[in-house]
C-alpha cells in the first residue's frame, strides 16, 4: 500500500470537498438546521460533505469502511476504515466564524496510518502517514520547542452538552490561566490538534470528544515529534472522549494540571 499517495489522494478530495462547503456559507437558513442533541446541530452541508467524502474514499480504498459522525453510511471494514468528520465546527460554520474543518483519517485495525486536516477558511492542509513526517500544505512541519509552561499558549475546547465535570474543568482553567500566555478556544478540536502539530499552540485539552474529531490531528501530532494521552496518561485516546496532546516538553506538566481536577 503505497500511503504516501493514497495521502496526496485524500488531501485533493478534502479540498474539493471542502469548496463546496466554503461555498454553502451564506447559503445555509435557520430552517436548514436539525438539532442532534444539546447544543449539537447538523445541516444538508455535513450530510453532503460527508456523502461526497465517503464516495471519493470509496474509490480510493474500494475496501476500506467507515466511521462517520453524520451516519451516512453503515458500511465496516474488517481492516480498514475510514474515521471521517466531513464538518468540524459546525457552530462556526453556522455564525461565519473562519475556524472549521475537514479531518480523516485511516485505521488498520486499531490503529491510524493516515491522518488530513484540511482547514476550510485558509485552505491550509494537515497530512502525515505512517512512516512519513508531518506536513502542512508544502512544508514540514514539527511541535514548538516550549519547555516552560509559563511562556505556553494552550488550546482547549468548551463542553457544550456533558457538564457532569464543568466546576472540576473550570477549576483547570483557573490553574492554566495563572500559569501561562493564555487558553484559547476555536471551536475544531482537528485544527487545535494540527496548530499544536505545526507550533502555533503548546497543548490542547478537551473532554467529551468522539473518534472524528481527534484521530487526524492526534496522528498528525504525534508524526510531528508531539505526544498524546488520555487524562489517565494511557494511549487509549480516541475512544475513551478525552485527550491531553503536546510538544512533548510539556505534556508531564500538562497532565499534572488536568489530573489533578478531572
Amino acid at each position: 500500500m503505497n500511503l504516501k499517495l493514497i495521502t496526496q489522494q485524500v488531501c485533493d478530495l478534502a479540498k474539493e470537498v471542502g469548496s463546496f462547503v466554503r461555498s454553502e456559507v451564506d447559503m445555509v437558513r435557520r430552517e436548514d438546521i436539525e438539532t442532534k442533541g444539546l447544543h449539537d446541530y447538523v445541516t444538508y452541508v455535513d450530510k453532503t460533505s460527508e456523502k461526497r467524502l465517503v464516495k471519493g474514499l470509496t474509490k480510493i480504498l474500494p475496501e476500506a469502511g467507515f466511521i462517520v459522525e453524520e451516519g451516512t453510511t453503515k458500511i465496516k471494514g474488517q481492516r480498514y476504515n475510514w474515521v471521517v468528520d466531513p464538518l468540524d465546527g459546525t457552530t462556526n460554520f453556522l455564525h461565519h466564524l473562519p475556524v472549521f474543518s475537514i479531518s480523516i483519517a485511516l485505521m488498520d485495525n486499531n490503529k491510524v496510518i493516515l491522518g488530513v486536516v484540511f482547514e476550510i477558511n485558509t485552505r491550509e492542509c494537515f497530512f502525515a502517514w505512517k512512516g512519513g513526517k508531518a506536513y502542512l500544505n508544502d512544508t514540514q512541519i514539527e511541535v514548538s520547542s516550549t519547555k516552560s509552561l509559563n511562556d505556553s499558549l494552550i488550546a482547549t475546547g468548551f463542553p457544550y452538552a456533558d457538564f457532569s465535570s464543568l466546576d472540576n474543568y473550570l477549576e483547570v482553567l483557573r490553574s492554566f490561566m495563572k500559569s501561562t500566555r493564555g487558553i484559547r478556544r476555536f471551536g475544531s478540536a482537528a485544527v487545535d490538534l494540527a496548530y499544536v502539530a505545526c507550533g502555533r499552540f503548546d497543548a490542547f485539552f478537551e473532554y467529551g470528544l468522539h473518534p472524528w474529531d481527534v484521530a487526524a490531528g492526534a496522528f498528525i501530532l504525534q508524526q510531528a515529534n508531539g505526544i498524546v494521552t488520555g487524562f489517565n496518561g494511557s494511549n487509549n485516546f480516541i475512544s475513551n472522549k478525552e485527550i491531553v496532546a503536546s510538544n512533548g516538553y510539556l505534556h508531564n506538566i500538562i497532565l499534572s494540571h488536568v489530573k489533578k481536577y478531572l
